[in-house]
């Protein structure tokens, strides 16, 4: 019960930790809004990952000066990420449906409904989603150019490994292996 108390203190404090940052910068930041279910903070057709599965933007790092972006990611399929490294972000995921296979470093482990995990920048990591379907809510702190990295990619509908590669690579992240494998 301790490590459920702490992960859901820790998933709690995020939001507040990065707005603390801007707070000691005196920048504003947007006024409070929603995210109606079912749609994105840019209010235009949802980004698809993999060209399937929606990664829309629920609060974006225009709202928090760069600070941080959260992400709702649903899975249709058994589908992840390659192994990959980001430079610049910590990130963390909270599955809201499904289950979930992670990587992190030498820690592997699967997730479930209400777990989180915290991946730390410049550590390989990658996920897969075990289950039929599946639902993540994620975050990029600070927020950085993941936003831009996944609106290019899904503009060019069917992208090559080679060219998501390297659209990675100009936003800071390094795919350095192969997808997890059910």
């Amino acid at each position: 019960m301790q490590r459920k108390q702490f992960l859901l203190t820790t998933l709690a404090a995020m939001p507040a930790i990065a707005l603390a940052k801007l707070a000691s910068t005196g920048k504003s930041i947007s006024q409070p809004f929603i995210v109606p279910a079912g749609e994105n903070r840019s209010g235009k057709p949802m980004m698809k990952y993999m060209g399937a599965h929606p990664n829309d933007v629920v609060i974006s790092r225009h709202d928090t000066n760069n600070q941080l972006s959260v992400f709702l990611f649903t899975g249709f399929g058994k589908v992840g990420t390659p192994l990959h490294i980001h430079y610049h972000q910590d990130e963390f995921f909270t599955v809201i449906e499904g289950k979930y296979k992670f990587v992190c470093g030498d820690m592997k482990g699967e997730l479930n409904v209400g777990d989180t995990i915290f991946l730390p920048r410049n550590i390989p990591h990658q996920w897969l989603q075990i289950s039929d379907q599946g639902k993540l809510i994620y975050a990029v702190n600070p927020a950085g150019e993941l936003e831009d990295f996944f609106k290019e990619v899904n503009d060019l509908k069917m992208p090559t490994e080679d060219e998501i590669n390297k659209l990675a690579l100009k936003h800071g992240v390094r795919h350095i292996g192969p997808p997890l494998s059910a």
